[in-house]
């Protein structure tokens, strides 16, 4: 079967040259392979589309492909191509062979503040959240630069004054448990602005980002749906029939709104607060089939693969921990809110 994971119902599968690459390496790269999902993500960097750039929906059928294979996998490769798009938005380049992170993440006693040096900037204090940043080569950051304003940042990782703090007891997740975030301490590093302060968050392109972590989500629902799909043992009987009926809808669902969406991202037809909107109504859409389909998996297969069937086991834990990442009921009421404020696309 041919893994990759078209948004376009009866599509005919691209063969482009990096696609070809991401079919070969999913023969051949193993769970937990940190060196070669980076590896792979560095030789994807140059080639994937850009989202916005005309082919945003073959970008988010390479991150569902890769997630239907192997969420950690994926959650190697999406961060790195997310930079790459940013870096491209702002004018900027990235070193030829590295492989990025974005870190946005802020947490209680943590703070990363940053201040002009010459031509450049300063970073001083610690950041929390770095997924795989013992792993990296370089990341985006965000720091602040005054008591209101946070701006973006290169840095180097393995440059002068940063230094990784180690995982200790308290990571114990059993869902990509090889995507380890750890605090980065910074000691007077430099770092380059990656556009002026603020200009991270008010972009379209910090929407398109969100769509492509919730495209992840449905290549986990789609890996596992293929499971479901391919009983081991008994067939399924008529309330798995049920099930992969509700699968089917869930992800007929999750697919048609993703496909809508890199349609219009590509069009250039929403922008400000209609980005924001169609980023959280996209990730609730996408998020919700998402549960469904673990709800419908684990009725319909009960527990006998749990235990048995540690690929499913894997991506049962790794796409409800990365589920996670979606806000859930707070990004509900963002979107009522916004309906209620700015009118809602079925109200006008």
């Amino acid at each position: 079967m041919d893994p990759w994971v078209p948004l376009a119902p009866h599509a005919v599968a691209p063969h482009e040259p990096w696609q070809q690459r991401v079919r070969d390496a999913l023969g051949t790269l193993k769970r937990g392979d940190l060196v070669g999902h980076l590896e792979l993500a560095a030789a994807l960097g140059p080639a994937a589309p850009r989202p916005a750039g005309g082919a945003t929906r073959g970008l988010w059928e390479l991150l569902a492909t890769l997630g239907a294979h192997d969420l950690q996998l994926a959650r190697a490769v999406e961060p790195h191509l997310d930079a790459l798009a940013i870096l491209d938005e702002a004018g900027s380049g990235a070193p030829t062979g590295s492989t990025w992170g974005v870190f946005a993440a802020e947490g209680p006693g943590a703070r990363l503040t940053a201040r002009p040096a010459g031509e450049g900037w300063v970073l001083e204090g610690t950041k929390p959240w770095c997924s795989l940043a013992a792993h990296l080569s370089h990341a985006l950051v965000t720091a602040w630069v005054d008591d209101e304003t946070r701006g973006l940042f290169a840095l180097d990782l393995r440059g002068p004054g940063v230094r990784t703090a180690g995982a200790d007891g308290s990571w114990v997740p059993r869902g990509l448990p090889d995507i380890v975030s750890t605090a980065i301490e910074v000691d007077g590093a430099g770092a380059t602005a990656v556009g002026g302060p603020g200009w991270y968050l008010r972009r379209d392109g910090f929407a398109w980002g969100g769509i492509g972590v919730a495209a992840v989500w449905y290549g986990g629902a789609v890996g596992l749906a293929r499971r479901l799909a391919r009983p081991a043992g008994r067939p399924l009987d008529q309330v798995g029939h049920l099930h992969l009926g509700l699968v089917d809808q869930h992800l007929t669902a999750a697919r048609a709104t993703l496909a809508e969406a890199a349609a219009l991202v590509d069009a250039g037809t929403v922008s400000g607060h209609e980005a924001a909107a169609l980023a959280t109504r996209v990730r609730s859409v996408v998020a919700a089939a998402a549960e469904g389909v673990l709800a419908s998996c684990e009725h319909a297969l009960g527990p006998g693969p749990q235990v048995g069937d540690a690929a499913y086991a894997a991506g049962l834990a790794d796409l409800r921990l990365y589920l996670r990442q979606h806000h859930a009921e707070r990004d509900l009421a963002a979107l009522g809110r916004g309906s209620d404020e700015h009118g809602a696309w079925w109200s006008r």
